[in-house]
């Protein structure tokens, strides 16, 4: 996909086409919907620091992109009580700065642009997927079971070969795809599996074994093996338009899932928390998966979209999650919490924003082996 470009460009030439994608979605997403609640938009930055080139559009939004490409911003007119259009607080707003001033908004209008930006991502990783769908269809592989290893969680359940798995944790499964999924991500969990086997049904019991696997970018994960193979090939199922979009639906509510359980694991400790990256890790990932072709790439990043705008709903001060946890407080009590219990809440975020960022920073510095070469030039 970029072997027209020298090979030192092509990592962050991808890098900095899959983040400004989901970034722009993000942003225009906060963007659009502040424009309808009659917001007075002034910034459209993507990137931090230094502008590169940008231009103001009727409206008096400066549309720009900026030097650093970790990210974006929209700034609103008015968004913390004491701003003002000419920037002097000795003054109050005039009556038509109030009316596009976002802190003079209803709590449920700025409720609706933190959300939107979130959902955004959402809704562009949906369409993404219909899009493929539609186009490329979705592999699908039998239930049945073709083989069992020897000594493995599903030989010890008693699972043979010609069974077919019908159901996981009482949910049905139409598709070797799902089984491996709900396995993968099920780290020590047990699993009651739902057999048909000579017409009659049968209920095993089996607990995956924990794999630490590398994937195919050299990146390392722990995983539940079953120890079963689908019998026969996979095909691939073209869809209509409307069951592309339903097909998408699904796909981005098992990545969400995903997602949060591979977090709950992290949390509780049962899944390694150096499983998880940070920008150098998403370059990385997004300079691979753009030599597989623009099909994977595109997949990629709408899977980043999805992480993107889920993470941005967790309640932390300085994600779009924790503002929403300040409007959605400040509309039960029926008036805004205290500048100083903001201001707290807000150090507070951006402590716990910069330390996950260390973290996942660190975290790739030790996964791509960077000190290794650093001491490997040195030597």
């Amino acid at each position: 996909m970029l072997d027209f470009l020298p090979p030192f460009l092509q990592y962050p030439v991808s890098f900095v086409a899959v983040l400004t994608v989901v970034v722009f979605v993000h942003e225009l997403g906060h963007y659009l919907v502040a424009r309808w609640a009659g917001v007075k938009v002034e910034v459209f930055s993507i990137g931090f620091g230094p502008q590169l080139f940008g231009f103001t559009d009727s409206h008096g939004t400066r549309w720009k992109v900026s030097a650093l490409p970790l990210g974006g911003y929209v700034k609103m007119f008015g968004d913390r009580e004491e701003t003002d259009a000419g920037g002097d607080q000795s003054r109050p707003m005039t009556p038509q700065e109030r009316s596009v001033s976002f802190f003079h908004k209803s709590v449920f209008r700025r409720m609706a642009i933190v959300v939107a930006g979130p959902a955004s991502n959402y809704v562009f990783a949906a369409i993404v997927f219909t899009i493929l769908f539609a186009s490329f269809g979705q592999q699908v592989s039998s239930t049945v079971v073709g083989g069992v290893t020897e000594g493995s969680a599903a030989a010890a359940a008693g699972l043979e070969p010609g069974d077919k798995v019908i159901s996981l944790n009482g949910q049905p499964v139409t598709r070797f795809e799902q089984i491996a999924r709900t396995v993968e991500m099920g780290l020590n969990e047990p699993l009651t599996i739902g057999v048909e086997r000579g017409g009659e049904a049968l209920t095993l019991k089996a607990v995956p074994q924990v794999v630490v696997l590398t994937d195919n970018f050299g990146n390392q994960h722990s995983a539940g093996r079953l120890g079963i193979s689908s019998s026969g090939d996979a095909e691939v199922i073209h869809y209509g338009p409307v069951q592309a979009v339903g097909a998408a639906m699904r796909e981005t509510a098992n990545a969400t899932s995903n997602i949060l359980k591979a977090v709950w694991q992290m949390v509780i400790g049962t899944r390694s928390s150096d499983e998880l990256g940070g920008v150098l890790r998403i370059g990385k990932m997004s300079g691979d998966v753009a030599k597989l072709g623009f099909p994977a790439w595109v997949t990629f990043t709408a899977v980043l979209s999805i992480n993107l705008g889920l993470i941005n709903l967790f309640p932390v001060p300085m994600l779009d999650g924790g503002h929403l946890v300040f409007y959605m407080a400040e509309a039960t009590r029926g008036r805004r919490l205290s500048a100083r219990a903001e201001e707290w809440g807000l150090r507070i975020g951006l402590a716990m924003v910069l330390t996950l960022f260390v973290f996942a920073t660190w975290n790739d510095l030790v996964s791509l082996e960077i000190f290794k070469h650093f001491r490997t030039l040195i030597g």
